[in-house]
Protein backbone atom coordinates (compact mmCIF):
# COMPACT_ATOMS: atom_id res chain seq x y z
CA UNK A 1 0.00 0.00 0.00
CA UNK A 2 1.35 3.58 -0.76
CA UNK A 3 2.42 6.17 1.83
CA UNK A 4 0.46 9.39 1.78
CA UNK A 5 3.70 11.07 0.74
CA UNK A 6 3.77 8.76 -1.98
CA UNK A 7 -0.15 9.70 -3.01
CA UNK A 8 0.33 13.53 -2.37
CA UNK A 9 3.31 13.32 -4.93
CA UNK A 10 1.51 11.38 -7.45
CA UNK A 11 -1.38 13.75 -7.39
CA UNK A 12 0.60 16.96 -7.66
CA UNK A 13 2.54 15.50 -10.72
CA UNK A 14 -0.67 14.23 -12.09
CA UNK A 15 -3.68 16.41 -11.35
CA UNK A 16 -1.73 19.69 -10.34
CA UNK A 17 -2.87 20.03 -6.25
CA UNK A 18 -1.23 18.80 -3.22
CA UNK A 19 -3.87 16.55 -1.23
CA UNK A 20 -4.14 17.39 2.49
CA UNK A 21 -3.54 13.78 4.48
CA UNK A 22 -6.39 14.32 6.25
CA UNK A 23 -8.67 14.38 2.53
CA UNK A 24 -6.44 11.02 2.06
CA UNK A 25 -8.04 9.44 4.99
CA UNK A 26 -11.19 10.76 4.28
CA UNK A 27 -11.23 9.29 0.89
CA UNK A 28 -9.60 5.96 1.94
CA UNK A 29 -12.48 5.25 4.77
CA UNK A 30 -14.99 5.81 2.51
CA UNK A 31 -13.46 3.04 -0.41
CA UNK A 32 -13.40 1.07 2.95
CA UNK A 33 -9.50 0.71 3.19
CA UNK A 34 -8.08 0.79 6.45
CA UNK A 35 -7.32 3.88 8.16
CA UNK A 36 -5.40 4.80 11.73
CA UNK A 37 -7.21 6.89 14.17
CA UNK A 38 -5.32 10.17 13.99
CA UNK A 39 -3.71 10.97 17.58
CA UNK A 40 -5.24 14.60 17.54
CA UNK A 41 -8.63 13.66 16.22
CA UNK A 42 -11.75 14.99 17.75
CA UNK A 43 -14.40 12.60 17.96
CA UNK A 44 -15.75 10.64 15.16
CA UNK A 45 -16.84 13.23 12.73
CA UNK A 46 -14.00 14.20 10.85
CA UNK A 47 -13.34 18.31 10.88
CA UNK A 48 -11.67 18.22 7.09
CA UNK A 49 -13.80 15.80 4.56
CA UNK A 50 -12.52 16.06 0.95
CA UNK A 51 -13.63 18.26 -0.69
CA UNK A 52 -15.93 16.65 -3.22
CA UNK A 53 -14.21 17.90 -6.37
CA UNK A 54 -10.83 16.47 -5.25
CA UNK A 55 -12.27 12.68 -4.22
CA UNK A 56 -11.90 11.91 -8.19
CA UNK A 57 -7.79 12.39 -8.48
CA UNK A 58 -7.41 11.23 -5.17
CA UNK A 59 -9.05 7.32 -5.89
CA UNK A 60 -7.17 7.77 -9.35
CA UNK A 61 -3.89 7.85 -7.32
CA UNK A 62 -5.53 5.02 -5.28
CA UNK A 63 -5.94 2.56 -8.25
CA UNK A 64 -2.83 3.75 -10.05
CA UNK A 65 -1.09 2.11 -6.69
CA UNK A 66 -3.10 -0.91 -6.72
CA UNK A 67 -4.67 0.14 -3.23
CA UNK A 68 -8.66 -0.43 -4.98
Amino acid sequence: MATYQEIQQWVRKNKGFVPKSCWIADVKEKCGLPVRRASNRRGEKRENPCPPKKVNAIKTAFRHFGMI
